[in-house]
C-alpha cells in the first residue's frame, strides 16, 4: 500500500544509508513530513488494547454513563497514552535501533526528528491533560499524567535499564487504563477497579517475558537488562508460568467478590487455561516460535477477558 505523504520540498534526492542498510529521502534543507510516521509513535496498536480496557472500566461502575463521557474520557486518555508512546520512541531510539524489532521506528532510523516527536508528544499530551482536567474532572487527569510519567519516564529512563524486574515494578503504570475509565466516570476510587488493574499487573510480566525471551539477542546486544539476558531463558520460562498460575488465581478475585458472575468465572478459566498451555508448551515443549505465539496470545487473553467481564456485567447488571 502507498504511504501517504505531505512533500515541503520540491527537490528530493534518495540516498542510501550504508550504516543501517536503510533508503532514506532527503528532501534539499527540509524532510518529507509522512503522517504515517506520526501515526506509527503513537503505537497505535498497544494504544488500542489500553482504551479497551478503559472502556471496560467505565461501563463497569453503577453509573450508566453517556456516549459523551465515554467518548471525551477515551480521546483525553487516548491522547495522553499516544503521548507516552511518542516520548518512549523518543528516550529509547539508541536502543531501537540495535534491535530487529524496533530498529525501523520513526525516530530511531531518523524520519522523524527526535525534536519533532518530543513536540508531538507534548502536544498530544497536553491536549489530552488539558481535555480530561476540562471535561472530565482532576482525579483522572492527575492519574492518567501520573501513569504517562511513570512509563515514558520511570520506567523507559530508569527501570528498563537499571534491573531484570523492570517489567514488573514497571508494569503498574500500563495496569492503570481500567482504574482512569473508573475514576472518569465515578470520580473516585473503588476496589474492583483495583480488582481490574491487579489483573492487568500480573498478566504483564507473562507477556512481556515471552516476547523478551524471543528478543533475548536483540536486548543483550542493546544491553538492556531483561530476565532472559540476567537470568537465562530456562529461568525466564519458570516466571512466565509461575505467573500464569497466579494469573489464574488472581482473574477469579471479580467473581468471588460478587463483581461479576458465572459467564465471567467460565470463559476466564478457559481463557486461563489456554494461556497456561502455552507456559507449559513454552518450558517443557518449545519450538522456535513457542515463546513469539505465547506472546500473541496474551493479547488476545488480556482483550477478551476483559469484553468477557463487560458482557457478563451487561447481562447481570443490564
Amino acid at each position: 500500500m502507498a504511504r501517504n505523504t505531505v512533500s515541503i520540498s520540491n527537490k528530493a534526492v534518495v540516498g542510501t544509508d550504508q550504516t543501517s542498510g536503510i533508503n532514506k529521502t532527503v528532501t534539499g534543507t527540509h524532510k518529507t513530513v509522512n503522517w504515517a510516521d506520526y501515526w506509527a509513535l503513537t503505537k497505535p496498536k498497544v494504544v488500542a488494547l489500553i482504551l479497551l480496557t478503559a472502556v471496560v472500566g467505565m461501563y463497569l461502575t453503577e453509573i450508566v454513563p453517556s456516549l459523551l463521557q465515554v467518548v471525551v474520557a477515551t480521546l483525553g486518555i487516548g491522547l495522553m497514552a499516544g503521548g507516552a508512546a511518542a516520548i518512549n520512541h523518543v528516550l529509547d531510539r539508541r536502543i531501537d535501533i540495535q534491535m530487529a524489532r524496533t530498529y525501523h521506528r520513526p525516530v530511531a532510523q531518523g524520519r522523524v526528528s527526535s525534536s519533532a516527536a518530543l513536540a508531538f508528544a507534548l502536544t498530544l499530551s497536553g491536549v489530552g491533560l488539558a481535555i480530561l482536567l476540562v471535561w472530565v474532572n482532576a482525579l483522572t487527569a492527575w492519574l492518567t499524567l501520573a501513569s504517562l510519567l511513570g512509563y515514558a519516564v520511570v520506567y523507559t529512563i530508569w527501570l528498563k535499564r537499571a534491573t531484570p524486574q523492570n517489567i514488573v515494578i514497571g508494569g503498574l503504570a500500563g495496569a492503570m487504563p481500567p482504574l482512569l475509565g473508573w475514576t472518569a466516570i465515578t470520580g473516585e476510587f473503588h476496589g474492583h477497579a483495583l480488582l481490574l488493574v491487579m489483573i492487568i499487573f500480573v498478566w504483564t510480566p507473562p507477556h512481556f517475558w515471552a516476547l523478551a525471551i524471543h528478543r533475548r539477542d536483540d536486548y543483550a546486544k542493546a544491553g538492556v537488562p531483561m530476565l532472559p539476558v540476567t537470568h537465562g531463558i530456562e529461568f525466564t520460562k519458570t516466571c512466565v508460568l509461575l505467573y500464569t498460575l497466579l494469573l489464574t488465581l488472581v482473574c477469579v478475585l471479580p467473581w468471588i467478590v460478587g463483581m461479576s458472575g458465572l459467564l465471567y468465572l467460565v470463559g476466564a478459566s478457559l481463557l486461563n487455561l489456554r494461556f497456561m498451555q502455552w507456559a507449559w508448551r513454552l518450558k517443557f515443549r518449545p519450538s522456535a516460535q513457542t515463546a513469539l505465539h505465547c506472546f500473541h496470545f496474551s493479547i488476545s487473553h488480556l482483550m477478551w477477558l476483559f469484553v468477557l467481564i463487560l458482557a457478563d456485567h451487561w447481562i447481570n447488571y443490564g
